[in-house]
């Protein structure tokens, strides 16, 4: 029995503008005790798919499930099975940190679990905010309470949306160690990122959404092993000739370009002589997941166009 089970999931909006086909029979499976990523560029229906899960929005086709829950006619069960951290920083300002989350364990009618609480908090980098009114905390920890509030009935499935968006590193190391022990101990994690190296470095498998389709869906190794085998990067003041540009990934000063080999690393190296393009930090790496990713969203844009 999977965890999660999505089954030719669809949903439409109906507005001023028309119709628009947020998810178009999404079909995927997450197994127990697996650590997955749900990637996609903004409005290729990850939040919508993940409201379906929660039960929030409807499917105006397909199945859902959690652990064998169907997430309409037995929704109870199923969200008893889920620990959802939104996007949104959603608190109420009256309580403390633990009253918080002593609450939340009321709407899943567990008590008497201040051991679990303390370990949360431990674990969460949050034992000394414990009686601290929610309004006192800063933004990164009230996003550790958020994830605190979804582990504190003890879920067999975590779904981490966006966690880690406009945090601080500590928090992302401290919450990544805790989610690992966790997916380590049998619980099975789904994550929304756009932090593409934290998705590498934690999900073994990973499905890639755009336009409500699935375009993509493989292991993390695989998914890197099918794309270019190297990278060229450098930094550099100067502007790339057109027809290398074409083809680089540029963040401010960096450029990488993709290389399959090392003949191709020297004829790129060769051009850039040619064009004068003064180059500092040289650097030959592996491609990455971010570059997996571009070329898979490319590339589907091209069969869209055509």
């Amino acid at each position: 029995m999977p965890a999660v089970s999505f089954q030719g999931v669809a949903k439409t909006y109906t507005g001023a503008r028309g119709t628009l086909r947020a998810l178009d029979g999404v079909s995927f499976d997450i197994q127990q005790g697996e650590f997955f990523g749900l990637l996609g560029p903004n409005g290729a229906g990850k939040t919508t798919l993940i409201s379906i899960l929660a039960g929030l929005a409807r499917a105006n086709e397909g199945r859902v499930s959690v652990m064998g829950h169907d997430v309409v006619d037995d929704y109870a069960a199923a969200r008893r099975m889920l620990g959802i951290v939104p996007q949104e920083l959603v608190f109420d300002p009256f309580f403390s940190v633990r009253e918080t989350l002593r609450i939340q364990s009321g709407y899943f009618g567990v008590r008497h679990n201040d051991d679990w609480i303390d370990e949360l908090l431990t674990g969460l980098g949050l034992a000394d905010k414990a009686h601290a009114n929610m309004r006192q905390l800063s933004g990164g920890m009230k996003r550790r309470v958020l994830v605190a509030q979804a582990l504190v009935h003890r879920p067999p499935v975590i779904v981490l949306d966006e966690p880690t968006a406009g945090v601080d590193v500590e928090l992302r190391q401290t919450l990544w160690q805790f989610i690992a022990r966790l997916n380590r101990e049998g619980h099975t994690v789904l994550l929304t990122t756009h932090y593409l190296e934290e998705a590498e470095a934690l999900c073994g498998r990973i499905a890639m959404l755009k336009q409500g389709r699935i375009v993509a869906l493989a292991r993390t190794a695989d998914l890197l092993a099918g794309t270019a085998g190297s990278q060229l990067r450098f930094k550099t003041d100067d502007v790339l000739p057109p027809e290398l540009a074409a083809g680089a990934r540029i963040t401010g000063r960096i450029v990488q370009l993709p290389a399959h080999d090392a003949t191709e690393i020297e004829q790129l190296l060769a051009r850039l002589r040619q064009a004068r393009v003064r180059v500092e930090d040289l650097e030959i790496g592996r491609a990455d997941l971010e570059d997996v990713f571009l070329q898979i969203m490319q590339a589907h844009a091209q069969e869209v166009a055509a």
